[in-house]
């Protein structure tokens, strides 16, 4: 096996891992590679070629495949080397990766790793979709790949399960193509993207979202003839509600889950509200020199907030080339309280400022957020609107953590 030394190895080339090659370049860390297992960089981003991203980043909206062209370009004009079509396999404690491709095996020791493998969607099975398994099936993302990269029209009449921002778009994308999209069905009482995506894919093209609803039956032997949908409570059919909606194709819209079967190989601590990492506030692991970032780490509503998650992150990550920034010996610990669903970074040194990201459990209006060290205030953060779908972002100032040992964020 071939084996190769590396000062810093970052695994995916989407938007997290080439705006944390760029930013570690620009630090000053002049051996930098980048490992993607597809043909080429860009991640999901090149499959989304409707526009609204790079609003908060580049001041302008691009579609997915331009604002992956900024970096990719970028990624060239600082000469980072990347490996395609390039598989890692697996990554042990000492940072010692064994990748794959078609040359071969390596085997890379790397001086640092960032994290940045992204997430995938859930499937029929991960859901237990009750029914039988025709064709016709599709997460949102495998439909959205088909479409356009592949000029494949998936079906002509759909039905959406989940109200996820990608379900959301694919009602829309299928709808300008010709298809009819029946409905949008979602189990929880409230969407789960964003309201700008309710109001731009659903409501402009009279698509119906039924909450609190969902798909108890499929039926179709080779390809979907319909589903049979009932009203829910506590997550329990409705007796008496169930109807029968005729559809060819079914896009699954239910969740993503980031890709961290590497992190758990390498007895990464993880963080089970996140799916992802458990970090610091340099968004390092519980493995020194490892790091963390984008939607491997949690999932995120807007790539301008991956980017500028993952270039910190790269920074850090050459910063842990020359420099200690270990882990603090009394670390202060974050917890989520009332009103939320997880907290990141889950503990901080409390030597530098730092971005608190937050979910809340439910839909509210007219709240704010609070952070506390016991009964003295840290920040406050009020807002009209709170959604589970809206990462919620907080600026914590050194100066407030002093004495801090534990912060508690709510809700009230």
């Amino acid at each position: 096996m071939h084996e190769i030394k590396r000062d810093l190895v970052i695994i995916g080339g989407g938007p997290a891992g080439l705006a944390a090659a760029a930013a570690a370049r620009q630090a000053g860390c002049e051996d930098v590679l980048l490992i993607e297992r597809d043909r080429i960089l860009g991640g999901i981003l090149n499959q989304c070629i409707h526009d609204g991203f790079g609003l908060h980043r580049f001041g302008e909206a691009l579609t997915g495949p331009e604002y992956a062209q900024r970096y990719i370009d970028e990624i060239r004009d600082l000469h980072i080397e990347t490996l395609l079509g390039t598989i890692v396999l697996s990554m042990d404690r000492e940072r010692n990766l064994t990748v794959s491709s078609r040359k071969g095996y390596t085997r890379i020791n790397a001086g640092t790793v960032v994290l940045a493998m992204g997430c995938r969607e859930r499937t029929a099975g991960a859901i237990s979709l009750p029914g039988t398994r025709p064709s016709g099936i599709y997460t949102a993302g495998a439909a959205q790949n088909f479409i356009n990269l592949q000029n494949i029209m998936v079906g002509r009449r759909a039905v959406i399960l989940g109200s996820g921002d990608i379900g959301l778009i694919m009602a829309r994308r299928m709808t300008l193509e010709g298809a009819k999209v029946e409905a949008v069905f979602e189990i929880l009482p409230y969407a789960s993207g964003l309201p700008r995506n309710i109001q731009q894919c659903l409501n402009d093209y009279d698509i119906p979202l039924h909450l609190s609803t969902s798909i108890i039956e499929v039926h179709g032997k080779d390809r979907l003839t319909g589903v049979t949908v009932a009203e829910m409570d506590h997550f329990q059919p409705v007796p008496g509600t169930e109807r029968f909606v005729s559809c060819d194709t079914l896009l699954l819209s239910v969740g993503l889950i980031p890709e961290n079967e590497l992190s758990a190989g390498a007895s990464v601590k993880m963080e089970s509200r996140t799916s992802g990492a458990f970090v610091d506030d340099t968004f390092m692991t519980s493995i020194p020199g490892v790091f963390s970032c984008g939607n491997v780490l949690h999932v995120h509503d807007l790539v301008d907030h991956v980017s500028e998650e993952a270039a910190l992150a790269g920074e850090f990550a050459c910063r842990y080339l020359g420099e200690d920034i270990s882990q603090a010996d009394t670390p202060i610990v974050i917890e989520p309280k009332s009103g939320v669903r997880y907290v990141l970074p889950q503990q901080v040194s409390g030597k530098s400022d730092f971005t608190l990201s937050l979910r809340v459990t439910e839909p509210s209006r007219d709240r704010a957020v609070w952070v506390r060290d016991g009964d003295r205030k840290v920040a406050r953060k009020k807002l009209v609107r709170l959604h589970p779908a809206e990462m919620i972002r907080v600026k914590i100032k050194k100066d407030k953590l002093e004495t801090a040992r534990k912060l508690e964020v709510s809700v009230e």
